[in-house]
């Protein structure tokens, strides 16, 4: 129970941190994202990349290449098979309808011609998927493998932002938790940033925490540089990373307190490269 007030004297002094002449409470927090990872099917180089970090990119946009001498090769066979399923179901079809063949040699015959069929759809597959296409819009935040680099089956060569993936993490007291609903819209300052950014509310979280695991004051926000690779209401004004300060909408009121109006913002992600 004293661990538990403890915490909550640590959020209320946040909140009185971003509190004077009269202005609501602030709330400290930062900008996160969740990243889409782009990766091979099958292990394979490099043999181009299409795009550079920091780059726009748009739904179905090359990526990057890989090589495809193995899956080149695998095609090759698989029409060399279908030609000879295609050739000996031809040859069952005709000793049938001359009596020296029978129904079952020619349902054998179709059903080696179906298989083949599927096996050389499976191997073009396999060799179009060598060429990576953006899933979604969005700017390409990292680039893992470069030009030349042998990459594992599943492992990401690019991470990609969409604007919509952002989103502002913040903590309130428990006190103030009952003001804020999903859907709600706050207010959200950062240095150097216009003013009138806000975001929407989209997650309220069930257990407490005792303390967030990074806060960052507002002198220390004047150390922290970021680079400019910016893109949430507002996500193309917002970098991931970024210190923010959050604020409920309202109006202030005599006394120096705010009218509770629930609102949220939305916040920009984290990078990392995954294991």
């Amino acid at each position: 129970m004293i661990s538990r007030r403890i915490a909550a004297a640590f959020v209320a002094a946040l909140a009185l941190a971003g509190c004077n002449n009269g202005k609501p409470p602030a709330y400290q927090g930062w900008i996160e994202a969740n990243l889409i990872f782009v990766g091979p099917d099958e292990a394979g180089r490099i043999e181009t990349l299409a795009v550079r970090e920091g780059d726009q990119v748009t739904v179905k946009a090359p990526l990057f290449n890989l090589d495809a001498d193995l899956q080149l090769a695998d095609l090759q066979m698989q029409e060399a098979t279908l030609k000879n399923a295609q050739a000996a179901y031809d040859r069952a079809v005709t000793l049938l309808k001359t009596s020296a063949g029978t129904q079952k040699a020619l349902e054998d015959a179709e059903a080696a011609l179906r298989t083949a069929q599927a096996r050389l759809n499976s191997s073009q597959t396999r060799l179009n998927r060598r060429k990576v296409f953006s899933p979604a819009e969005g700017t390409v935040e990292q680039i893992y493998f470069r030009t030349g680099e042998m990459v594992a089956a599943g492992r990401p060569v690019v991470a990609l932002l969409p604007p919509g993936n952002l989103k502002v993490r913040f903590f309130v007291s428990e006190a103030t938790l009952p003001q804020i609903r999903i859907d709600d819209v706050v207010n959200v300052h950062c240095d150097g940033c216009d003013s009138g950014l806000t975001a929407r509310v989209s997650f309220i979280a069930r257990n407490s925490e005792f303390t967030p695991p990074v806060i960052y004051s507002l002198e220390e926000r004047s150390k922290l540089v970021f680079m400019i690779e910016a893109r949430p209401e507002q996500p193309e004004r917002l970098r991931v990373g970024q210190p923010v300060t959050v604020t409920l909408g309202g109006t202030a009121e005599p006394g120096g307190e705010a009218k509770a109006d629930t609102k949220a913002d939305t916040k920009a992600d984290t990078k990392g490269v995954p294991k």
